[in-house]
């Protein structure tokens, strides 16, 4: 059980619980996460809000998505964002290639998909030293969009990290039984 009580969608009011009832639809299994969030309704209508229309408009695809949502949560050791998008990534690429995200010779990935990563380990860990370098090759694969959203999409996801963390949420018994493909 997470540090603080659950709060579950009958209990949230207006926006915020028409957020929370379409994450649980649409979005995936992160009900234990959305019942930590419930305590503050402005943060989940705006954090969950924000990720609906990301979703919605996949300003990045979504094999790129997840490679920088797993790459970013297991760097950081989060095992609950690990448990939801290990799977996730397995759909775009082969187990092993999802297994060893973290080595620097990963077989699986493309130079793109390998950019991708890289850029998602450096926003977290020190994001002052990314390079011209690597931004320049950003560059030369995505949009000025596409690069504030990998951006936005890490460091995001180093928050969830921190935030999953610190309060101690558990895995979903539906995430667990998530295959990886």
């Amino acid at each position: 059980m997470a540090r603080v009580r659950n709060i579950e969608v009958e209990d949230v009011g207006g926006e915020a619980r028409a957020v929370y009832e379409r994450i649980q639809r649409d979005y995936g299994p992160f009900g234990n996460m959305l019942r930590v969030f419930a305590h503050r309704p402005p943060a989940l209508r705006h954090v969950f809000g924000l990720l609906l229309e990301s979703a919605s408009d996949a300003v990045i695809s979504k094999r790129h998505l997840e490679i920088v949502l797993l790459t970013a949560s297991k760097a950081a050791s989060c095992a609950y964002c690990v448990a939801h998008h290990a799977p996730r990534l397995a759909e775009h690429l082969p187990a092993d290639t999802v297994e060893r995200i973290l080595e620097p010779d990963v077989p699986g990935l493309d130079p793109i998909d390998r950019l991708v990563r890289d850029y998602a380990l450096q926003v977290p860990r020190d994001p002052a030293r990314v390079s011209d370098a690597l931004f320049a090759q950003l560059r030369e694969h995505f949009s000025e969009e596409q690069v504030v959203e990998l951006t936005l999409r890490t460091a995001l996801c180093a928050f969830f990290n921190r935030f999953n963390e610190a309060l101690g949420i558990e895995i979903e018994e539906d995430a667990l039984a998530l295959p990886l493909v």
